[in-house]
C-alpha cells in the first residue's frame, strides 16, 4: 500500500489542465465494440480505470493500438466472445457496461458482477429490466449475469429510479435492435450525452440524450469513427474545492463551465469569488469559506461525487453544514478520517452534521474509495502539518497525474511506499 506525503497550509495559486472524463471514458470504450472497423477516442483519461478497461477489452480479443498522439484505437477483429469472467471485470465497476454491448453484438451475454468502490448496493435491477423489455431472457447464476435473445427488439422502458447506469447499458443493447425504444425517465448527465454523440458518429439513430427521455432507433450496422472525450467535470470541481479549501486561486483549463453550474454555485454560497469564460473557470477565496447545505441529486443537481470534496472545504467553514446523500448508502466512511484531522462531524445514515472548526491538524488517514480518497488530499493540503494519505491506489483510479498537477499549483506533496 502506497502513500501520499503532503504537508499542509499552503495556498493552491495557478492554472491546471483538466483531463478528459473518467465516466464519459468507461462508458465510450466498450461502445467501440459495437462497430464493424476501428474507432479512435481522443482526450482519454490516462487513470487506473481506462488502463483495466482496455485491458478486459484486449482479453477479449480485441485489438489495441495507442497512437502517438495519445489516442487509443480499438479494432473489434478478433472479438468474438460473449463472456467476460470476474477475473477480468473484478477491478472495474462500469465492466457492466459489456452487458448491454455483448447482447447487441451476439444476442447472448455472461458478465460477472463487477467490483468497484464500496459506497453501498448499487444494484443492476434497472438494466436487467431493460434487457428483459427488450426480449432478452436473464438470469443470475453464481454471481455471472446471464443474458440471451435471438433478437432483441426495440420497446419503451420506464426507469423506476434515475440511473446513469441503467440509461448506458439499455442504450448500448438498443443501438443494433430492431425497431424504437424509448427510454424513460433516463439519466442526464453530460457523459451520457457525449456517449450518444460517439454512438451517433458511428450511424446510431439517438435521439433525446440530456432530457429525461431518450429514443435509439436500431440500425444494422456501426462503423468505425473518431471522438474525442469531453472534459471531467468531478476531476475539475475537486481542482476548484481545493483552491477554496486552502484559501487559493485556482483555474481550472479546458472544461466544459455547463457541465460545472451545480458547483459554481454552491461555491459563490460560500463566499468563494469563481470566474468563468469560454472553457476555464476561476475560483479565488481569501478567507474562511460559510457553511453550506447541500443534498445530492442526479445532473444537473449537485453531483454524489463531488459531495466528499466538498465536505472537505466544510470541515473549516463557518458555520454548521448539513449534507445530505441521496444516491448511496455508504459515503460517508470518509468522515472517520476527517475527524482524525480535527473535523466535527456526526452522521445519521445518509444525512451529516459538519460544525466547521477554524483549521484541521495533519494526520495519518486512509482513502477507501476514490471519491474520498480526493476529499482526504483536500483536507491534508488545506491542514496544518503533515498528513499521511493512504490507500493512493484508489485515488488514481479517476485522477490523472494528480501529484504533478497538484505540484504545479504549489502544493507540497510526494508519494512514498506506506508501510
Amino acid at each position: 500500500m502506497t502513500k501520499l506525503i503532503i504537508q499542509g497550509g499552503t495556498p493552491l495559486q495557478g492554472t491546471v489542465r483538466i483531463s478528459g472524463s473518467k465516466n464519459a471514458a468507461v462508458a465510450a470504450i466498450p461502445a467501440a465494440l459495437l462497430a464493424s472497423g476501428a474507432s479512435s477516442l481522443e482526450n482519454l483519461p490516462q487513470i487506473k480505470d481506462v488502463e483495466n478497461f482496455v485491458g478486459i477489452l484486449t482479453d477479449l480479443g480485441a485489438e489495441i493500438r495507442v497512437q502517438e498522439s495519445g489516442s487509443v484505437s480499438i479494432h473489434p477483429n478478433g472479438f468474438a466472445t460473449h463472456r467476460a469472467p470476474y477475473e477480468q471485470v473484478k477491478r472495474l465497476r462500469a465492466s457492466y457496461y459489456l452487458l448491454g454491448v455483448l447482447l447487441a453484438r451476439f444476442g447472448r451475454a455472461e458478465v460477472a458482477l463487477p467490483g468497484g468502490c464500496d459506497i453501498g448496493p448499487r444494484p443492476i435491477d434497472q438494466h436487467l429490466k431493460g434487457f428483459k423489455a427488450l426480449g432478452a431472457e436473464v438470469s443470475l447464476e453464481h454471481g455471472v449475469v446471464k443474458a440471451a435473445a435471438r433478437r432483441l427488439r426495440g420497446a419503451p422502458v420506464y426507469l423506476d429510479v434515475v440511473s446513469v447506469g441503467a440509461t448506458i447499458n439499455i442504450m448500448l443493447a438498443a443501438t443494433l435492435a430492431e425497431g424504437l425504444t424509448t427510454i424513460e425517465n433516463a439519466a442526464r448527465e453530460p457523459h451520457i450525452v457525449d456517449l450518444a454523440n460517439y454512438l451517433n458518429a458511428m450511424g446510431a439513430r439517438v435521439q433525446g440524450a440530456g432530457t429525461d427521455v431518450i429514443r435509439i432507433r436500431g440500425v444494422r450496422e456501426l462503423h468505425g469513427t473518431s471522438h474525442a472525450i469531453i472534459p471531467d467535470d468531478i476531476e475539475a470541481s475537486t481542482y476548484l474545492m481545493a483552491g477554496v479549501a486552502t484559501r487559493g486561486d485556482v483555474t481550472v483549463d479546458n472544461v466544459i463551465p455547463k457541465h460545472l453550474e451545480a458547483v459554481m454555485a454552491k461555491l459563490r454560497e460560500i463566499g468563494a469569488e469563481v470566474m468563468e469564460n469560454g472553457d476555464w473557470v476561476r475560483v479565488a477565496c481569501r478567507g474562511r469559506p460559510r457553511a453550506a447545505n447541500i443534498k445530492t441529486l442526479p445532473y444537473p443537481g449537485f453531483p454524489t461525487d463531488a459531495q466528499q470534496p466538498f465536505a472537505a472545504v466544510m470541515a473549516t467553514a463557518d458555520g454548521v453544514s448539513v449534507i445530505h446523500e441521496t444516491l448511496y448508502d455508504n459515503r460517508f466512511g470518509y468522515m472517520n478520517e476527517l475527524m482524525r484531522m480535527g473535523a466535527k462531524v456526526k452522521v445519521a445514515g445518509r444525512t451529516a452534521v459538519v460544525e466547521g472548526v477554524e483549521r484541521l491538524l495533519g494526520a495519518p488517514v486512509q482513502a477507501n474509495d476514490l471519491r474520498a480518497g480526493a476529499a482526504l488530499v483536500i483536507a491534508g493540503l488545506s491542514a496544518e502539518g503533515r498528513s499521511d494519505v493512504y490507500g493512493v491506489e484508489h485515488v488514481e483510479r479517476g485522477y490523472r497525474d494528480l501529484l504533478g498537477k497538484l505540484r504545479g499549483l504549489g502544493a507540497a506533496i510526494d508519494r512514498s511506499p506506506g508501510s
